[in-house]
């Protein structure tokens, strides 16, 4: 049965949709199949990954309206092991569509259900948002990733995004568990990424991740050209943190 890890942190610009893409592609690097859901009304993982969010047929948003089945709505993607459920800015009006539509939290993972035992892993890249859509993602996922910028205001938003959380967990998804915390945009010549870092690693009780992703000007160029870093350029430290991290993640016994 696939495990599925939903990405999320309400706060925009933390390296969410580049964690998605770049932990999927390198899950499937390692020979795992996965499936990459985007649940992100701007589709930045949809384009990421090479397909053009406006050309598709069947998007989540499909999905989330019964319009169409789950296995209508998967895509290939043009890396090996790797599909994905698009999205595009159609879902930005779910929400208010699904109003008064019974047990609407429970949309996705109802569907899901249907092809969890074809993958390994399923990564849903959340909105930058507590919505609707992310609730369906964390009552979907095992696990929620968090990824956090190393920036001044790291921790503000977290309670909430734990608080929320841990609501799902008590009333939706009694199985939701914290993935963990993962540090992205480090800039090893600054105090202050280190001094987020050790913040925190002492006011979060949750696991981190040894891997920290960096700053780089390969990671931010990736997605206009439609791959993923271990495609864009596969030497690159981008790509080996990325790598890192998955090796992390496939090693986790806990859950």
């Amino acid at each position: 049965m696939g495990r599925i890890i939903a990405v999320a942190n309400q706060k925009g610009g933390v390296g969410k949709t580049t964690t998605t893409i770049n932990l999927s592609a390198c899950l499937a690097e390692a020979g795992k199949k996965v499936l990459t859901i985007d649940t992100d009304p701007q589709g930045n993982t949809t384009s990421g990954l090479g397909l053009e969010k406006d050309e598709a047929e069947n998007t989540i948003y499909e999905l989330m309206l019964d319009e169409c089945t789950i296995k209508q709505c998967i895509a290939q993607t043009e890396l090996e092991n790797l599909d994905l459920i698009p999205s595009n800015v159609n879902l930005a009006g779910a929400e208010i569509e699904l109003l008064g539509i019974p047990d609407k939290e429970y949309i996705l993972k109802n569907a899901v259900d249907y092809v969890r035992d074809d993958y390994d892993f399923i990564v849903i890249d959340c909105p930058p948002s507590l919505n609707m859509l992310t609730v369906n993602a964390m009552t979907t996922a095992d696990t929620v990733l968090v990824p956090i910028q190393c920036e001044y205001y790291a921790l503000e938003g977290l309670s909430q995004l734990i608080h929320t959380i841990n609501l799902v967990q008590e009333r939706l998804n009694s199985r939701l568990q914290m993935e963990g915390v993962v540090f992205t945009m480090y800039d090893a010549r600054t105090n202050l990424s280190l001094q987020v870092v050790e913040n925190v690693k002492n006011n979060l009780n949750t696991t981190i991740y040894k891997t920290i992703i960096p700053r780089s000007v390969r990671l931010a160029e990736a997605p206009s050209h439609g791959l993923p870093i271990n495609k864009y350029d596969s030497r690159s430290t981008g790509a080996e943190s990325y790598r890192m991290l998955a090796k992390e993640v496939m090693n986790r016994k806990d859950i």
